[in-house]
């Protein structure tokens, strides 16, 4: 039996995680979370709901102390005025709180372009983390490097059943790895129970293969009965009024538009798939299990 923290408990990558430990039911499972009451179905599967958020350095020191691991996560705040900031405050939360707990075992959520520091929009953040967390001395650190999320194709249902198209700031013709995040979450799960990973690491979870939105858009198409439906690239000028007017920081829209014009310059393609990387769900059997359902609900 492990004791295990997962931050970002309500989130993609980490409610699948937690899903995953408490099935086993052989796991003491803490989550922390600003709204716990999102996270009542997980209690009632026998997790421990901590209630706090990346700023509370007390709660999350105290929810590492005698923990076998944590899944870290660096959380968007679509209001930041300073985005690289807020990025900063909180890694220096989690440092605070790994060095005061003594935890020995950190899973790190970060992305693949992470590798760079500079000129990568939102990545820039994850990056600089990988690094702090790696001076950490003692601590074994993995770093979760994820492909583009095919879970990021659910926000634009409403796109597409209003206007007929899908839609995004990315360009249609340039194919990247893609990964289910249950993919992600599988991966990590493992490696918070086996404590399969000593010093600092890095582990990318690339998908199966490489996908265009274009290639990604058509099997979405096909599926829900749409063979034609078309991908647009909506220019950034667009896409940031949009943002601007759903409540969004223009720093932290910035950042966005700036990691997808990282993508289109290929960031994302550097590291080449291999036996460790590759993840099972194809774009099929993900619009099949989970697009398809999110639709038509």
């Amino acid at each position: 039996m492990k004791k295990i923290v997962i931050l970002g408990a309500t989130g993609t990558v980490g409610s699948k995680i937690a899903k995953i430990l408490l099935e086993k039911g052989k796991h003491q499972v803490k989550l922390l979370t600003r709204n716990p009451d999102k996270l009542k179905d997980f209690k009632t599967l026998g997790a421990e709901i901590i209630s706090g958020d990346v700023n509370d350095v007390e709660t999350i020191t105290e929810a590492f102390k005698n923990a076998d691991s944590a899944f870290l996560i660096l959380p968007d705040n679509v209001k930041a005025e300073n985005t690289r900031a807020y990025q900063r405050q909180v890694t220096g939360n989690y440092l605070e709180a790994i060095q005061k707990s003594g935890i020995k075992h950190i899973v790190n959520m970060s992305s693949l372009g992470s590798h760079l520091h500079e000129g990568n929009g939102m990545m820039a953040g994850t990056g600089e983390q990988e690094v702090r967390l790696n001076q950490l001395k003692d601590v074994n650190v993995l770093h979760l490097r994820s492909a583009y999320f095919m879970d990021n194709f659910l926000r634009t249902i409403g796109l597409v059943k209003s206007k007929g198209i899908n839609g995004t700031p990315a360009v249609g013709d340039h194919a990247i790895p893609m990964v289910a995040t249950q993919d992600v979450a599988e991966v990590a799960a493992a490696h918070l129970i086996n404590l399969d990973f000593t010093g600092k690491s890095v582990h990318a979870v690339m998908g199966p293969k490489d996908y265009t939105y274009s290639e990604f858009t058509n099997i979405i198409g096909n599926a829900i009965g749409k063979p034609e439906l078309p991908y647009v690239q909506i220019p950034a000028d667009q896409a940031k009024q949009v943002f601007l007017g759903n409540g969004f920081s223009e720093d932290f829209v910035d950042n966005l538009i700036g990691m997808a014009v990282a993508i289109k310059d290929g960031i994302f393609n550097y590291q080449k798939r291999d036996a460790s990387t590759i993840s099972p769900t194809t774009a099929e059997e993900f619009v099949s299990e989970v697009y398809i359902p999110a639709y038509n609900s």
